[in-house]
């Protein structure tokens, strides 16, 4: 995954998360001449990662068709792909541990009723069916059996490897720095290794999408967040479900660790948070529970970095591949403690691993799908808010259809990305 930098393609894909690796994927298998680009390895940033959870269930109705039919592709991708993506179906369990937790599950899914979803919420005794040890203040939950989850990384990589398979190149280790346009088209992109000429870019870069859109005069409001995951040494059978439960959230291996998180993520403030403030004031005030907000070193960047001296100011993605998001060691020591205390009767638990990710955010907290007017030829997928691993797959299809058709197989009007300069931003009505 490290091929020569070609000087042309049909199209350029800018990222090797598995949004862009998918979107890769699809499009090579439509015959279009396709190289994806990644400035450090392929599914090293948010995309490696993840909890890992494919769910439908407690999502923005907005995103429901998508996530049903990324969830449909997810059923047989081990299959498609030729690879052991640690798929499993178990299900996707929310846990309540009040009657108003239960009672807004229960508002989803009369919102939810005319998908053909078999979300079904649980009482106390069935939730305790699913998960024999549970000990916790649990009142019921919400189940969706036909969810599942998958190994991050392994996913990621198994699109990239499939691309070159589909005949398209992966270049990894390789940073754009710019995009190209002219006369109101791109033209290509300009990396540390040279340049592509190209008819049509995709914008799949996560968290430095904003950035990278910037020159062209496009704004992305977008939001970054720290989320802190461990993973545990191998335990007995808890459930094959991914489960939910406020305090914390986990999912179990084939191998039997547990991949595990806890409630809050770190806010590093930056000079996008102030410019972007009144934007995502209405989501900070709502959620307000959940950040925990540091003022310090990225601010300090950002503000050396708008200055314009150093070869780090003139080529932001050379440098920033390398640094690694610090977990809060606190925080995962607290999801620690809860989890055994939920679970009492498993062995000791112990943490084997913990790291840290970065969670790109849109002021709705919905991504942007969309093929930009200006300039011509640009399609962005980005600000997955999360929600970026189950939507991997679908996203990636959509996209190839944005190039190759003109037109996606999904209505794509609520993911466009003039949304935020109209102000017709999605109401606040997922759940998890």
């Amino acid at each position: 995954m490290d091929a020569a930098l070609p000087e042309r393609a049909d199209a350029v894909v800018v990222g090797g998360g598995i949004v862009g690796a998918a979107s890769a994927y699809y499009l090579a298998r439509r015959g279009i001449s396709v190289v994806l680009l990644e400035r450090g390895a392929i599914g090293e940033e948010q995309s490696g990662r993840n909890w890992g959870f494919v769910r439908q269930q407690g999502r923005h109705p907005l995103e429901l068709p998508l996530a049903m039919e990324s969830n449909r592709i997810w059923q047989t991708l081990e299959t498609e792909l030729e690879a052991d993506l640690e798929w499993t179906r178990g299900g996707n369990l929310a846990l309540a541990t009040s009657a108003e937790r239960l009672a807004l599950y229960e508002r989803w899914l009369d919102a939810a009723h005319e998908w053909p979803l078999e979300a079904q919420l649980l009482s106390a005794a069935e939730v305790q069916d699913l998960i024999p040890d549970l000990r916790g203040p649990v009142v019921g939950g919400l189940y969706t059996p036909s969810d599942g989850h998958a190994d991050p990384a392994k996913t990621t990589q198994a699109f990239a490897r499939a691309v070159e398979d589909a005949g398209g190149t992966v270049v990894s280790g390789c940073a754009v720095d710019r995009i190209v346009a002219d006369a109101g088209t791109v033209t290509g992109v300009s990396t540390d290794r040279g340049e592509i000429a190209t008819s049509h870019i995709v914008c799949a870069a996560g968290a430095w999408s904003s950035r990278l859109l910037r020159p062209l005069g496009l704004v992305l409001p977008q939001r970054m967040v720290r989320a802190t995951v461990q993973r545990t040494a191998p335990l007995a059978p808890i459930t094959r479900a991914g489960v939910w439960a406020g305090e914390f959230s986990f999912r179990q291996r084939r191998d039997g660790r547990v991949i595990l998180a806890g409630s809050r993520v770190d806010y590093d403030v930056r000079l996008d948070s102030l410019r972007q403030l009144r934007g995502f004031l209405p989501n900070y005030w709502r959620n307000r529970g959940l950040f925990r907000i540091h003022v310090g070193r990225p601010l300090l960047r950002d503000l050396v970095d708008s200055i314009g001296a150093g070869d780090r100011s003139r080529h932001p993605f050379r440098h920033r591949h390398a640094v690694e998001p610090a977990p809060n060691r606190r925080d995962a020591a607290r999801a620690l403690q809860v989890f055994r205390r939920w679970l009492p009767g498993l062995d000791p638990v112990e943490s084997e691993e913990q790291w840290a990710g970065v969670i790109d955010s849109t002021p709705d907290a919905v991504p942007v799908i969309d093929a930009v007017d200006h300039p011509r030829g640009l399609v962005v997928a980005a600000g997955f808010s999360g929600h970026g691993f189950a939507l991997g797959p679908i996203a990636g299809r959509l996209v190839s259809e944005l190039i190759v058709d003109g037109a996606p197989s999904l209505d794509l009007r609520s993911f466009r990305f003039g949304r935020f300069a109209e102000g017709a931003l999605a109401e606040p009505r997922a759940v998890l």
